[in-house]
């Protein structure tokens, strides 16, 4: 089985969501002792463009950044990898923060917003022309924090999906869900509005239980196989064509486990495949941004047509390396998750 798509995918991936400064304690050092911080840029939706458009696959980002110095040198901090930024708008006050306090083995990384009043929170939906916008778009990515932000670009994001459907463009949607910016119920309520309008989901078995009243693992844990049932369930339910999970536990010394399920459907909708990754442990140096890495695999194999396997293969690996970088951008090339993806190791003095 190939791509669940009946056409081919060719033109930009669209990636739709807030530019944002990222502010790094030092080091290991917590909030209260850190006295300067290191800065780059992010964004889930603008990691998903950086990381395609490194792997050389067209991607653009639709956002807006203040029109001063300091918006600029974000847009400068995509372009350098090849994102089309020329569809950013230029406006408002200023750009959304986060500050992350780095983990060590015994304490997880803590990250605390500033982002209202960002130029993307008062953005407006008149503002965003989608047919332009999406002018020779294949595909269209954005995340949980989208509608998070608040009502408008909620509605700035129901009008792109309305002229995805329109015109038969693919849209994938990562839950990303964030506590810190709505309850539970509030997210719950809008991803069930937008699941109908959606063709791949990024998410969890949790996601699945919490967001879309899939029935919880009488497991009381996630296995390979509640996390099969969970796929099915949540397939059954809705049209999407592709469902990928990722689980991830970490003990008292900070080790991760983590793994990846896929649900892709055929081209006739009636039947689906599931795979799944083996556990894979690991320390990571930064886990932020590993998750828009598994959505950018994910999106390059979906589009490139490759069986379900090869997808997940590709894109686990792109995020258990992602774990090996600070900051949000996964910065690894092709034959690097190739290699990884296939079995091989890249823990040897490369020369």
């Amino acid at each position: 089985m190939l791509s669940p798509f009946e056409v081919p995918l060719t033109g930009p991936v669209v990636c739709f969501g807030e530019a944002l400064l990222r502010l790094d304690t030092p080091g290991n050092k917590r909030f209260l002792q850190a006295d300067q911080f290191l800065a780059s840029y992010a964004g889930g939706e603008a990691n998903v463009a950086v990381a395609l458009s490194y792997w050389g696959l067209p991607a653009r980002l639709v956002s807006k950044v203040p029109a001063h110095e300091l918006g600029a040198a974000c847009l400068k901090a995509y372009q350098a990898y090849g994102v089309d930024t020329s569809h950013v708008i230029r406006g408002g006050k200023r750009l959304g923060i986060f500050f992350v306090e780095n983990s060590t083995s015994l304490r997880g990384p803590q990250v605390l917003y500033d982002r209202a009043g960002s130029s993307f929170a008062e953005s407006k939906p008149e503002e965003y022309h989608w047919p332009d916008l999406l002018e020779g778009a294949c595909w269209f990515h954005f995340t949980g924090t989208v509608p998070a932000v608040g009502p408008e670009t909620k509605a700035a994001l129901l009008e792109a999906l309305t002229l995805c459907r329109q015109r038969g463009i693919v849209v994938s949607f990562d839950v990303g869900y964030r506590s810190a910016l709505w309850s539970v119920d509030e997210a719950g309520k809008v991803f069930r509005e937008l699941i109908p309008w959606v063709d791949v989901l990024i998410g969890s078995e949790q996601d699945a239980t919490q967001f879309f009243e899939v029935p919880a693992s009488t497991a009381g844990h996630s296995t390979p196989e509640s996390r099969e049932q969970s796929l099915r369930a949540l397939a059954d339910r809705t049209s999407l064509k592709a469902i990928l999970y990722s689980h991830r536990t970490v003990n008292d010394l900070g080790v991760h486990r983590y793994c990846a399920s896929l649900l892709a459907r055929s081209n006739s909708q009636v039947s689906a495949t599931v795979v799944h990754t083996a556990n894979q442990e690991l320390m990571p140096i930064d886990r932020i941004g590993t998750g828009d890495a598994l959505a950018a695999g994910l999106i390059r194999g979906l589009l490139l047509g490759h069986a379900p396997r090869e997808v997940l293969d590709f894109a686990f690996a792109a995020a258990l390396l992602k774990h090996s970088i600070e900051g949000d951008f996964a910065l690894v090339n092709v034959p690097e998750i190739q290699r990884l993806a296939t079995g091989g190791s890249l823990t040897q003095v490369r020369r």
